[in-house]
Order: C-alpha cells, then sequence, then structure tokens
C-alpha cells in the first residue's frame, strides 16, 4: 500500500498547515464534482481523504510514524506477537497468559485479540458475548470537501455531498459561511464499536469566487462602471447585490475609485446583523470617444486646466 505521505504529496515533516493546504489543493483537483464520470480521479479523491483522516489527526499520525498502524489505521502487531501464542503445551499450537489470576488455553478468539489491542475488561473478562463493561470504541471521524457557489456561502442554503461509500449526505451550509470553514455533521462518521457512538464528518466548504462580488471579512465589495456623464453630473443607478438590484445615487463630480456604501446588504454576522456592501466606482469612457467628445474636453481642458500627478513627484 503507498506511503501516506506520498498519496498527499508531503515529506514526513510537513507541518500540520502544510499538510492542510496540500491536501485543499488535491481535493480540489480530483474533486468528483469537478471531474464527474473519471473514476481513476474518484479513486485517487478517495486515497487522498483517508490519507488526510488518518495524518491530521495527531495521535494517529505519531502511532503511523512509531509503524504502530497501518495506512488504513488498523494495527500493527508486536514482533513478540506471534510468540506470545506460539509456546503452549504439548497439541497446543497456541497460548495465551492473561495473567496470574487466568490460565492459559489452547486457541485464541478474535475477540481476545482486540482486547489485548484496545484493552481488556475488568477483571480479565472478554469484551461482548454480554460480559458488563465490554469493550467499547467510538469511531473515526471522516473528513470531506465540498465546492458550492458565493451565493450560497454569503446566503446559506442545502447542498448534496455524495460519501466514497456510496452514500448521500445533505449539508445545510449556513448563511457567512467562509472558505475553508468545516462543518461538523455529528454521527456521519465512522461506525462505533460494541455500541459507542460514531465518529463525526467533517465538511471542508470551498467557495467559488464569484465574477461581480468578492468578500472581506463580513463586507463585500463591488467595482461599478459608471458613464462619464453619471459621474460628472452625478446620477441614479442600478448596483446588483446579493438580495438582487438596489437603486445607488452616485454624487456629482465622482472620481473612479470614489467608494460608495450600501449598509446591511453585506455578509450575515454570526451573532446577528450583517456587514455592509463597498461599492467602488469606475468611470468608464466611450469604447471610442466621437469628434463632438473630443472638442468639448479639449475645449474644457485649456480653460480649467489641473495637475493629477502633483504628489507623484515627491515620490
Amino acid at each position: 500500500m503507498k506511503n501516506l505521505y506520498e498519496t498527499l504529496g508531503v515529506s514526513k515533516d510537513v507541518s500540520a498547515d502544510e499538510l492542510r493546504k496540500a491536501y485543499r489543493a488535491l481535493a480540489k483537483k480530483y474533486h468528483p464534482d469537478l471531474r464527474p464520470g473519471d473514476r481513476d480521479a474518484e479513486g485517487r479523491f478517495k486515497e487522498i481523504g483517508a490519507a488526510y483522516d488518518l495524518l491530521s489527526d495527531p495521535e494517529k499520525r505519531r502511532r503511523y510514524d512509531a509503524g504502530e498502524i497501518d495506512e488504513t489505521g488498523a494495527e500493527r502487531p508486536d514482533r513478540t506477537f506471534y510468540r506470545d501464542y506460539a509456546e503452549g503445551g504439548d497439541g497446543a499450537r497456541y497460548y495465551w497468559h492473561f495473567g496470574d489470576g487466568d490460565a492459559g488455553q489452547p486457541g485464541f478468539a478474535a475477540e481476545d485479540v482486540f482486547a489485548d489491542i484496545f484493552g481488556r475488561t475488568s477483571g480479565g473478562g472478554r469484551p461482548g458475548g454480554g460480559h458488563p463493561g465490554g469493550m467499547r470504541m467510538r469511531g473515526s471521524d471522516s473528513r470531506y470537501s465540498l465546492s458550492c457557489t458565493f451565493l450560497v456561502a454569503v446566503k446559506g442554503g442545502r447542498q448534496r455531498i455524495t460519501l466514497p461509500d456510496g452514500r448521500s449526505l445533505d449539508v445545510t451550509i449556513p448563511a457567512g459561511t467562509r472558505d475553508g470553514q468545516s462543518l461538523r455533521l455529528k454521527g456521519q462518521g465512522g461506525p462505533g464499536y460494541g455500541g459507542a457512538p460514531a465518529g463525526d464528518a467533517y465538511i471542508e466548504i470551498h467557495v467559488a469566487p464569484h465574477r461581480l462580488f468578492r468578500r472581506e471579512g463580513d463586507d463585500i465589495h463591488l467595482d461599478l462602471p459608471v458613464t462619464l456623464g453619471e459621474a460628472v453630473l452625478g446620477a441614479r443607478v442600478r448596483v446588483p447585490t446579493v438580495d438582487g438590484p438596489v437603486d445607488l445615487s452616485v454624487p456629482a463630480g465622482s472620481n473612479s475609485g470614489a467608494r460608495l456604501r450600501l449598509r446591511g446588504k453585506g455578509v450575515p454576522k454570526p451573532g446577528g446583523g450583517r456587514g455592509d456592501q463597498l461599492v467602488a466606482l469606475k468611470v468608464m469612457l466611450p469604447d471610442k470617444p466621437d469628434d463632438d467628445l473630443k472638442e468639448l474636453v479639449a475645449d474644457w481642458a485649456k480653460k480649467h486646466p489641473y495637475d493629477v500627478r502633483r504628489d507623484m513627484e515627491a515620490a
């Protein structure tokens, strides 16, 4: 089986942050939603998820590095394991010594092995079989990635994810979710052992960029083109927001780069309320200025000279 570090393309001394970055990059590259029908990519995505699931857990990673568990998370037997079972009496090939209070018995059951690995029940009894205090082990946590649109991340929504084992989960994405944020789905991880609860599933959200909006904190930023006439004379224009278009007043004499604020049109905040939408004006000339505009500007420039670069000379 392939080394887990090789699966993620990292070295053994990789930091937790670097490991997470490597996983996110590979998960985006091989995500089934982005490469539908590609069975090789689907298999690679499963390998990447399993590798990150183990290595992102500090204790599991320590045990993997020490050779105590394998790439699947299963226990590796000690080198003395066979000898512990190979010293029985005549006719007994395997032998288990439970301690001073338990006599060795020929043969051994699978639950004996699990008890040795995971911890024997109080009093030396076997786990399961109705014995009080039988072994219980919580299921392992699982990690997945899910891509969503900018608007779903801002406004919230539900999206379905298909797990490597074929199950489907409907994930509720809360309003205001950030790129890289992980959502916890309680009890949706690996199954527990001996009646113990299942682990949890952690869904890392990847927010796709929007062609108009960009997020900074709880505010949404938008570049808004305006005509020369709208900038010079002022105007009331329609502006897109995540909630739909609204009217905005452009003050007369506005320059490119001027920012106008739409309060409460940003990202919902966890404690209530919303950020703002900041609109940066971009004064746009016609694609091909005609002679009338050229003559008008030439005449105006002669009568009203001004220096827009005077502050740059001191740099």
